[in-house]
């Protein structure tokens, strides 16, 4: 899901296919193998139990989720090398904020893992904000009908297999958390189509939105999918989801991340970053509605919860502007901005070559 989903959901600018899906594959199994040792050498300071091989492999692989999130606001901007130490340095942070969220705040093992959107979304943005940003007038900087149908081949096979994404880490309540991931997804997509058609001026519909929303219901879901107990609860988280994504790609890409000099070249702040934070609000909320006759334990309810998400967002922004300083060192020989978004800087086309 990781690899296939991920690596073509990033495919939709037109000169920078191979290096999308290629780089994606090189970080994803480089960060795999990173975070197991990570995980088993925690498991060895920390004198915990092993736990079983497939499980571990599984942890690691959601856990690469985060920087696959955060390559996707780099994207075209970050060569091979400083992308390697952007994976490692993340794998590394994300895992020393699920130690604090688990050990000292006692949130649930797979809470604290749902919460790779949100660190993969804001971990992305501040290293992306020490990259210079692209011509607005840049071609390269655009999509064809072939790259956007290529990520939207991604963006369905992520589709179809985010309710076990959500579901995968669970020991109870599987079977609730996948169906109220369906609905959620599904009231998503719709409500991606609809918006879509009225914001645009044309009356057509944009690829762009629906790439940006029809994932955002499942990673608001992710959080509260296991205690949600009608769907229409999910149905509503859905369409809040997908109206922030389409409205915040209308929006805060005309707005917010010019004023704060951000090139988020995939969207992933209101794709991930924001449907993550309501998907974390949504499950305190969920929480107190639950066990609001329980007063003392209230105070607990809510204080942990979001103290866990905003630790969260805390490390991986500072994390990631201090790995953006670093992978902006002239040893690292950064990208010119007339380099940015293609391929043959890294790749060989040999019906390019000379005498061909």
């Amino acid at each position: 899901m990781v690899i296939f989903g991920f690596g073509f959901l990033l495919t939709f600018l037109k000169r920078y296919g191979f290096s999308s899906t290629g780089f994606n594959l090189l970080i994803i199994v480089l960060g795999v193998q990173c975070s197991v040792l990570i995980e088993d050498l925690l498991v060895l300071l920390l004198q915990r139990d092993y736990e079983d091989g497939l499980k571990r492999i599984t942890k690691a692989a959601v856990s690469m989720t985060a920087v696959v999130i955060s390559t996707g606001a780099v994207l075209g901007k970050t060569n091979p090398v400083q992308l390697i130490l952007m994976a490692v340095v993340e794998i590394i942070a994300f895992h020393m904020s699920r130690l604090i969220n688990t050990t000292f705040l006692q949130v649930l093992d797979n809470i604290s893992m749902m919460h790779v959107h949100l660190f993969g979304a804001y971990f992305g943005l501040a290293v992306s904000s020490h990259f210079s940003e692209p011509s607005p007038r840049t071609e390269k900087n655009a999509s064809t009908p072939k790259s956007d149908l290529l990520s939207m081949l991604g963006t369905l096979f992520l589709w179809v297999f985010w309710p076990s994404f959500n579901s995968v880490l669970l020991v109870e309540d599987k079977t609730k958390a996948i169906y109220n991931t369906y609905f959620a997804l599904a009231v998503s997509a719709v409500t991606a189509f609809v918006l879509s058609l009225l914001t645009a001026k044309d009356g057509k519909f944009r690829m762009t939105d629906i790439h940006s929303a029809v994932l955002a219901g499942g990673v608001t879901v992710g959080h509260a999918a296991h205690i949600i107990e009608y769907p229409w609860i999910a149905m509503i988280l859905g369409l809040l989801a997908s109206g922030i994504a389409v409205l915040g790609s209308y929006c805060l890409q005309r707005c917010l991340h010019p004023a704060l000099k951000i090139h988020d070249t995939s969207g992933i702040h209101f794709t991930f970053g924001l449907p993550g934070v309501l998907g974390a609000l949504a499950q305190v909320v969920l929480l107190v509605l639950k066990d609001w006759t329980n007063s003392p334990r209230l105070d607990y309810l809510v204080m942990i919860p979001i103290g866990a998400f905003c630790l969260t967002i805390s490390v991986a922004l500072i994390t990631g502007f201090i790995t953006g300083l670093i992978v902006n060192l002239k040893l690292f020989k950064t990208i010119p901005v007339s380099k940015y978004f293609e391929d043959q800087f890294y790749w060989e086309f040999p019906h390019l070559a000379v005498g061909f």
